[in-house]
């Protein structure tokens, strides 16, 4: 019997360069500007870094700009790989009634189509997560001009991108998935590390001696510890010597006041620091307590030790710290992961006594 090849099966979605003649891995070398597509949170941003390294490595000549949102363009003065933004709230990326008044008429995102045909780049690569789908953004950058474009998915799109990568394992991490997009077009790894640069002058604002940063906020009440288990951390921390930095943005001014009530000594950092700052102080600190958001992959980015409260919102394994020491603090539930923005039960996943919060840092960050 023979065996029937993909291009046999009417339908089937393949890799384009199985049915593209000469196709082929793109010319990374020969590229003068390269765009990389991220347009999510700060997190995900500095998941990237590892691609970023092995992009630069393939295309030294080249310019690499990255398309991101406006938190996520905080993130560029800290990356090294980076030259340039673009900053732009796209329109796949916005929840339903996101959108300012009359930003959804006509055509949303006309003026970043302009935008990017004007820089004039040879090749696009668009980064996302499993869930996440590349042809919104794969039909901009073609509306733009741009002549390669790469992404990967496991629904079919038309020919957005020119090259489309069969997607990686759904649990992978993020920052193997994104590896693994380059590697399958030609542009090898360069090691996993999240490695960035805390920029000269970045004032951390931090207290003398030796001190624990504690970051109660998250992007979406569902990846939220209660704060006043943070106060109770926070508390523990003090007792055990440490100075608490309660650290957030001005939007999260109540609750990092509910994160330091009664916890002696605490420093209050509300809406103080600029992401170059945080990383100071995160660079600067014994050990990170955090939930699932940026300040998790911020503070693996800058070696400190952290101790992640992880909702059950995403799979540990796609999201988990890799380069600096970490304990991952969960419960297993039915419902995960829901990727949920708020959680309609009582936040089971989250059912984590602050005395096993304050016991971890002391291990990660022994005071002797």
């Amino acid at each position: 019997m023979t065996a029937l090849a993909a291009t046999d099966l009417p339908g089937l979605p393949v890799h384009p360069a199985a049915h593209r003649p000469g196709l082929g891995d793109p010319d990374w070398a020969a590229m003068t500007r390269i765009l990389v597509v991220r347009p999510d949170n700060v997190g995900d941003v500095l998941m990237t870094v590892p691609a970023l390294r092995a992009l630069r490595a393939a295309a030294p000549g080249a310019r690499i700009e990255l398309l991101a949102s406006p938190a996520g363009a905080a993130t560029a003065p800290l990356i090294g790989e980076i030259d340039d933004v673009v900053v732009a709230s796209v329109s796949w990326q916005r929840l339903p009634g996101g959108a300012a008044p009359g930003q959804d008429r006509g055509d949303p995102d006309g003026e970043l189509v302009a935008e990017l045909a004007a820089r004039g780049y040879d090749a696009a690569v668009v980064l996302t997560s499993f869930s996440q789908s590349p042809w919104p953004a794969a039909a901009i950058c073609r509306r733009a001009g741009i002549p390669v474009r790469v992404g990967t998915s496991k629904e079919f799109g038309g020919d957005a991108l020119t090259h489309w990568v069969p997607a990686p394992p759904d649990g992978g991490h993020q920052v193997v998935r994104a590896l693994e997009v380059l590697g399958a077009v030609g542009v090898p790894a360069r090691g996993t590390d999240l490695a960035v640069r805390v920029p000269d002058g970045a004032d951390p604002q931090a207290p003398a001696g030796r001190y624990v940063v504690v970051a109660p906020g998250a992007s979406c009440p569902s990846r939220r510890w209660p704060p006043e288990r943070f106060a109770a951390v926070g508390r523990g921390l003090a007792e055990l010597g440490w100075t608490v930095v309660v650290t957030g943005t001005a939007k999260e001014a109540e609750l990092v006041e509910r994160a330091a009530a009664d916890v002696p000594g605490a420093h209050r950092l509300v809406g103080a620091l600029d992401l170059a700052g945080l990383a100071a102080l995160v660079a600067g600190a014994d050990a990170v307590v955090v939930n699932n958001s940026g300040g998790a992959h911020l503070a693996d980015a800058v070696g400190t030790p952290v101790v992640e409260l992880f909702a059950g919102t995403e799979e540990v394994g796609q999201y988990a710290p890799r380069t600096a020491p970490a304990t991952v603090l969960t419960r297993p539930t039915s419902c995960t992961p829901c990727r949920q923005l708020t959680c309609p039960f009582g936040q089971e996943c989250l059912d984590v006594p602050p005395a096993e919060v304050v016991d971890a840092v002391a291990r990660c960050a022994p005071r002797t």
